[in-house]
């Protein structure tokens, strides 16, 4: 009977910090454009979003970085960095 076992090489701090930091600004800016458009919120210079808008924004963040990481097996920018 032979045994198998896999060692898995521990995963830098940076490359988690800076999927981290892409990955909120991945949602941050997209989420922020497309609120913004079904809301109104945008302007020459990007999007606005006050109010009920902006919590909406806050609410898809917090979400992303519980729901992408608990049920899809990491976030964009993790799965890319090869973090999961």
């Amino acid at each position: 009977m032979t045994e198998t076992t896999t060692t898995t090489k521990p995963v830098s701090t940076w490359r988690k910090v800076f999927a981290a930091i892409l990955d909120f600004l991945l949602v941050f800016i997209g989420g922020g454009f497309v609120i913004g458009y079904l809301t109104g919120g945008l302007t020459d210079g990007g999007f606005k979003l006050s109010g009920g808008p902006a919590f909406v924004l806050f609410a898809a963040i917090v979400l992303y970085f519980i729901v992408f990481p608990r049920y899809l097996g990491g976030t964009v920018f993790q799965r890319l960095l090869g973090i999961r």
